[in-house]
């Protein structure tokens, strides 16, 4: 069986790759964002306290 990841629909060049995160209490949050692997592209969408979020420019985090 094959496993592939989904193409990128707004640069149709990259995939789209799930990240995770860990929570507040330590727990383990799987697919909290995914994120295109074309960095030229920088589209995201992520989900904070039950909101979904998309973007298309990518940040330096600080945390």
């Amino acid at each position: 069986m094959e496993f592939s990841y989904p193409p990128c629909l707004k640069c149709s060049k990259g995939v789209l790759i799930p990240l995770s995160d860990y929570g507040r209490d330590g727990a383990s949050i799987h697919y909290k964002a995914w994120a295109c692997t074309n960095p030229e592209c920088g589209f995201h969408l992520r989900i904070d306290n039950g909101e979904l979020s998309t973007g298309s420019e990518l940040k330096q985090s600080y945390k």
